[in-house]
């Protein structure tokens, strides 16, 4: 199994076979428009901008379950995204990334990298960190602790590393480019 077996739905509910992305390089996030780490946009947009012609590709998974921080249809945190941060990436419908209702590309995810691989500049921010440990949505060890969790998929499209909210976009600008 690997992400290419998931269809998801877009931001206007349309099914998206991630089948699509075959032979991309993938950055899989969750996020959420009212956080602390939401003007991660910026660093994530132009990630994007360097590498989407080589082949990169990231996809934005909003979700509401920390602290509700992504409030909004899936209209209006696109808006935002596209008019605040001028997000260009594709968007999907907000989904939970935990629990029982917990969306299957997810729990794929987190069980194809339980635990994260973290290369370097972390925020420095305990504050996050304790939070994740107190949210009702963390139930499990290799649940995602908070918003702006990044996985890395590489061109066969298996997950090969998995990035804490805390790790900024461009210490993973390595990895990304290794995998292109």
């Amino acid at each position: 199994m690997n992400i290419y077996d998931f269809t998801v739905l877009d931001n206007k509910g349309v099914e998206t076979p991630l089948a699509n992305y075959k032979g991309k390089v993938l950055l899989v996030v969750n996020t959420a428009t009212g956080c602390g780490l939401t003007p991660q946009y910026e660093a994530i947009q132009k990630l994007y901008d360097t590498y989407n012609a080589q082949g990169f590709e990231i996809l934005d998974f909003p979700c509401n379950q920390f602290l509700e921080q992504a409030k909004g249809s899936d209209d209006e945190i696109h808006q935002f995204c596209t008019l605040t941060y001028h997000t260009t990436f594709p968007r999907f419908k907000k989904i939970d990334v935990n629990g029982e209702n917990a969306a299957p590309l997810f729990k794929f995810l987190k069980e194809a990298m339980p635990k994260p691989t973290n290369a370097g500049n972390k925020l420095k921010n305990v504050a996050i960190a304790a939070a994740g440990k107190l949210s009702k949505a963390v139930h499990e060890d290799n649940d995602i602790k908070w918003n702006f969790t990044k996985f890395l998929v590489n061109r066969e499209g298996q997950v090969v590393g998995r990035f804490e909210p805390t790790v900024l976009p461009e210490a993973i600008e390595a990895s990304i480019k290794e995998l292109l």
